[in-house]
């Protein structure tokens, strides 16, 4: 069985994009490999946070990981704060790490550019992401392509320390996954729905309500020539629409709106699939909820299983390093 890691920072509310991306394919992913899963909170302290809003959100995103089929008992679920040999190891990777390859990390580049408060951690952030992925002898890193060169940049870090210090890490595979959904906002059909309030009618929440639901997608932008058919490029609105009609039913976009005659009646059916997929997820987020304590001992199991592992590969890195181990 290959090990494998994913990590989802808790910003914003989890939508259907992320959904039908990815999360779906983290609960496959259990069935034959061991899989770690983790919420990266310290990756959310680039900027600048409110702390009582860190913690809510923080829990909630463990509590929707496993709504959505995340199990713990056959994963390892925790929070990154709570194994500390994430930020150790973080700083054997910034010191492998050279200053140039930090600077030419395309989102370095991309939100520095953007942000009026540019702090020291989000320059060395990929150090640590680099740290989350090797302290676990991964194998294969489940990744979309605006995360590849951060996976990349695991691997060259990865191979400089072990050619320096004989052999430590498993090098890691960056993955892409089997094709999920690809959901756009309900809006802007040519940008994907995300977790940004830059669009509140254009994205849908895990959470939402049917009735919210239901107007978002009965709002949902189209076009005006009325024919149900599935082309990304020149019908982006309709097919957006038929992608997650397909995704929540299982079918393929290209087929689901057979015997759909009208944009009312597509729009009718994917909010009714979207409130039915979402049901269950809603019904084991709510009790979850209701039980932090529950959780609060879930993530605990998972924290202790996770340290057992990463305090053994730091052990080895420090030592073949030349430090000495108390």
């Amino acid at each position: 069985m290959a090990r494998i890691f994913s990590g989802i920072k808790p910003s914003g509310s989890v939508h259907l994009g992320n959904l039908l991306g990815a999360l779906r394919n983290w609960a496959s992913l259990q069935d034959e490999n061991e899989s770690v899963y983790c919420v990266v909170d310290l990756h959310a302290l680039t900027l600048p946070q409110n702390p009582e809003e860190l913690r809510t959100s923080t829990l909630s995103l463990a509590q929707m990981l496993i709504a959505v089929g995340i199990d713990p008992d056959r994963s390892t679920l925790f929070i990154q704060s709570h194994v500390s040999e994430h930020t150790e190891c973080a700083w054997l990777m910034e010191c492998t790490a050279s200053f140039g390859e930090l600077r030419r990390m395309t989102q370095f580049k991309d939100k520095s550019d953007k942000a009026d408060f540019v702090s020291g951690g989000l320059f060395t952030y990929p150090a640590l992401q680099a740290s989350d992925i090797i302290l676990y002898d991964t194998d294969q890193v489940p990744v979309g392509e605006d995360q590849r060169q951060h996976v990349e940049l695991t691997r060259d870090l990865t191979e400089r320390f072990n050619n320096r210090y004989g052999e430590t890490f498993v090098v890691p595979e960056a993955v892409i996954p089997p094709a999920g959904a690809r959901v756009m906002d309900l809006q802007d059909p040519t940008s994907k729905m995300s977790k940004s309030e830059d669009s509140p009618q254009g994205s849908i929440s895990l959470l939402d309500d049917e009735k919210t639901i239901e107007k978002k997608i009965k709002r949902s932008v189209t076009d005006s020539d009325g024919e149900v058919i599935f082309d990304p490029v020149n019908k982006p609105g309709v097919s957006n629409l038929l992608s997650i009609l397909g995704a929540a039913t299982g079918q393929d976009p290209q087929h689901v709106g057979a015997g759909l005659s009208n944009y009312g009646e597509l729009k009718g059916a994917t909010a009714e699939s979207v409130i039915e997929l979402l049901r269950p997820v809603q019904s084991r987020y709510y009790e979850l909820a209701n039980d932090p304590a529950e959780t609060t001992r879930l993530l605990t199991q998972g924290a202790d299983k996770a340290r057992e592992v990463a305090r053994a590969t730091l052990d080895r890195a420090k030592n073949n390093l030349g430090l000495i181990l108390r």
